[in-house]
């Protein structure tokens, strides 16, 4: 008996994790048989026009699917820009009459904003990450390729959607089966969910300095509020002194001026994928000053924070074939 998948696309969703959550199905077919059928869903019937400009026919719109089935919200830069009641009741309906549930790439701010997360173990793309917190802070979300939590199942996007369908097809069919398909993309291995989104802080800084990397990772997980410079030494257990070296010898820069711009770059993600004001923005990434989170944003990007997200939006528009009017 095949297992049906249905994908609703949103408006901008992301090609990359779409394909690569279709193709392991498919190559799975072509060992097995029709073991899986999958289906293409918008929110009105028609094309869907993804982040690349790339538009994708549906199979149909929002309609009922039978128990059993899994439908997967596949999202981009704005998951809920296209988010309408319609769409709400739709997938609380699902829920109700037995539809597992799941999102790619950011398809979980869908599923979060319906309230049909709560209870289950959660992730999306990690470039999302901080912006859900923001938004929806008692749900339980993890920085892993996949989860696959009894009726949610949620993907990272890009190239986790293989590792999470080579591991549905695995415990379906069994591991043979899953290498097999793995062998047709050229892949080394078949990733567990634990592996990480993101290189690792070594690879990603090129330094291989064992207190720097320790001391990268305090000030990613905290940009609010933030720690001074003594905090950070002192929790990597060296002098101040020996700190501002590190980043000279290592980064050529200074421990407070790579702190910031690590908190600059969490501003754009929330700015981008958040409707939270400028300034809660700004107080989210720990700067008490509006003024001078404006200066430091313009200082980074070349523009202030609210030139950046209206810049965002029209650019967004556009890429879904949309006319942008011309002030007068």
């Amino acid at each position: 008996m095949s297992q049906d998948f249905w994908f609703l696309l949103l408006p901008g969703f992301s090609v990359m994790g779409f394909v690569s959550a279709v193709e392991p199905l498919r190559v799975a077919n072509r060992f097995r048989g029709e073991l899986y059928r999958w289906h293409v869903l918008s929110l009105d019937g028609g094309p869907v026009l993804a982040s690349n400009g790339m538009s994708i026919n549906a199979d149909g719109a929002l309609e009922p699917l039978k128990r059993g089935a899994t439908l997967l919200v596949v999202a981009g830069f704005e998951p809920l820009k296209a988010y309408t009641p319609a769409l709400e009741h739709w997938l609380k309906r699902l829920d109700r009459e037995g539809v597992t549930l799941g999102g790619i790439d950011t398809g979980s701010f869908v599923l979060a904003e319906a309230g049909l997360l709560g209870g289950h173990r959660l992730t999306l793309h990690w470039e999302a990450i901080s912006a859900f917190q923001e938004s929806y802070p008692n749900l339980d979300v993890t920085q892993e390729l996949f989860e696959i939590d009894r009726t949610r199942i949620t993907s990272a996007g890009g190239t986790a959607s293989i590792d999470l369908m080579l591991d549905l097809i695995g415990q379906a069919h069994g591991a043979e089966l899953a290498v097999q398909v793995s062998e047709q993309f050229v892949l080394g291995r078949i990733r567990p969910r634990q592996d990480h989104q993101r290189l690792q802080i070594a690879t990603r800084y090129g330094v291989n300095n064992k207190k720097l990397v320790q001391v990268i990772g305090e000030m990613e997980r905290h940009t609010e509020p933030p720690l001074s410079t003594l905090e950070l030494a002192e929790r990597i257990q060296v002098t101040r002194r020996q700190l501002e070296r590190l980043f000279r010898l290592h980064l050529k820069d200074t421990p407070s001026n790579f702190y910031l711009n690590l908190r600059l770059d969490r501003a754009r993600q929330l700015l981008r994928q958040t409707d939270l004001s400028v300034l809660e923005v700004g107080l989210a990434c720990g700067f008490e000053s509006p003024s001078y989170f404006s200066r430091s944003y313009r200082g980074r990007f070349g523009f202030c924070p609210s030139q950046d997200r209206q810049g965002l939006s029209e650019r967004s528009r556009q890429a879904c074939g949309l006319q942008i009017s011309a002030a007068p």
